[in-house]
């Protein structure tokens, strides 16, 4: 069996903000991680990022490293506090749900969404700010079998982008 890889950057096929999807970044201290967070809201095709607070946004030479791009290709709000984000989010008819270790938070897998959704993505260290968690509609978690009780904001943001499309690509 032959395998022909894809290469190359295929403009022709962008269908940009066709998921309805926004990330909420609350206080990200790793621009690398956003740059990540870039490309997979890249590649799943989501509306776009809200940079929250100190936050890395377009333009950075960090997350430029690790975007390859994507951080002119996805569009990109910055806001003071993640609550701002949220709030006019969900003047826009957006539903807010937290990726957090929060009690009682139903796995992704479990979670009903509805979209248009927006996923706040706390700090490396310290999560969610409590401001914000306040003004989310839910909460989503994703399981941790091993010692620590989370894994990287950039995976968690791939894992919950990923699911949206699926999910999403399903409704239609």
């Amino acid at each position: 069996m032959e395998y022909i890889l894809r290469t190359g950057d295929g403009a022709e096929k962008g269908m940009h903000g066709s998921l309805p999807v926004m990330l909420v970044l609350d206080n990200l201290r790793s621009a690398y991680n956003v740059g990540n967070l870039f490309r997979v809201a890249e590649a799943t095709c989501a509306a776009g990022i809200c940079a929250c607070g100190y936050t890395a946004y377009p333009p950075h030479i960090k997350l430029e490293k690790t975007a390859r791009g994507c951080d002119t290709l996805v569009p990109c709000r910055h806001y003071a506090t993640a609550a701002e984000a949220i709030l006019e989010l969900r003047s826009e008819g957006y539903s807010i749900y937290g990726v957090e270790t929060v009690e009682n938070a139903p796995m992704y897998w479990e979670a009903n969404y509805a979209f248009p959704a927006a996923f706040v993505l706390g700090n490396e260290a310290l999560g969610i700010s409590e401001e914000a968690l306040a003004l989310c509609d839910g909460f989503v978690s994703l399981p941790a079998f091993g010692v620590k009780n989370s894994i990287n904001v950039g995976n968690c943001g791939a894992v919950v982008l990923f699911d949206c499309a699926r999910r999403f690509s399903l409704e239609k």
